[in-house]
């Protein structure tokens, strides 16, 4: 069902804005989602399914982490919305080249397979900032987790950028700075939490030094 429901939020994010369903890169994009979706959550352990599905706003969740996702979903969602409309309508800028379009598609499946990997190395790793000590949540630094303190993050920049570049549009591969942004502020904001609530996360902070991206942030 998750799937199924991926699919047809990008469909209506998509083709709603174009006001057409005769946009080839889309469907491809939509494809390449799906798939990449289903072989994720084919893999992903039953317990971590169950709390991806919980949803992004929950109740032991802090109202600081509830209003950053909330921003962050609506510029992320709002990137590919944009991508439509300006691919259709605006023109604010001109089309990328086939060779950077095939460059923002190969970003956003590496990004895809970073944020994947994550996921599938760290079983705690749910959408909303919180301890979950009904699971026995303890630090996780294995994996891509010995690179940087957030791969699943660093995943969705090049999502961010690569989805509009493949899609068309340079002015929303643009707008995609706004959700890594908010990603950098989340962060901030979580790596506080940790450093707090989660034993051993001060100790991982001195022996991984990097956030976001290595030998930068």
């Amino acid at each position: 069902m998750a799937i199924v429901l991926d699919g047809l939020f990008f469909a209506a994010a998509l083709f709603l804005p174009a006001g057409t369903l005769h946009w080839p890169r889309a469907w491809i994009f939509i494809i390449l989602v799906v798939a990449a979706a289903a072989l994720t959550i084919y893999r992903l352990p039953e317990d971590l399914l169950n709390e991806r599905l919980k949803g992004p706003i929950q109740k032991k969740q802090p109202v600081v982490d509830k209003i950053i996702l909330i921003f962050f979903l609506t510029s992320y969602t709002g990137t590919i919305v944009f991508s439509g409309l300006d691919v259709f309508h605006y023109h604010l800028l001109a089309p990328p080249p086939m060779a950077a379009a095939v460059l923002g598609l190969v970003l956003y499946l590496l990004g895809w397979w970073l944020a994947a990997a994550a996921i599938l190395e760290n079983s705690f790793a749910t959408a909303v900032v919180r301890l979950q000590e009904e699971r026995g949540h303890r630090l996780v630094d294995t994996g891509p987790y010995r690179c940087v303190r957030h791969p699943m993050y660093s995943g969705l920049i090049p999502m961010a950028i690569g989805a509009p570049l493949w899609l068309g549009s340079y002015a929303a591969a643009l707008a995609g700075l706004i959700p890594i942004l908010l990603i950098a502020v989340r962060i901030l904001f979580e790596e506080r939490f940790l450093r707090r609530e989660l034993p051993g996360y001060p100790e991982y902070t001195q022996r991984t030094r990097y956030r976001l991206i290595p030998f930068l942030w």
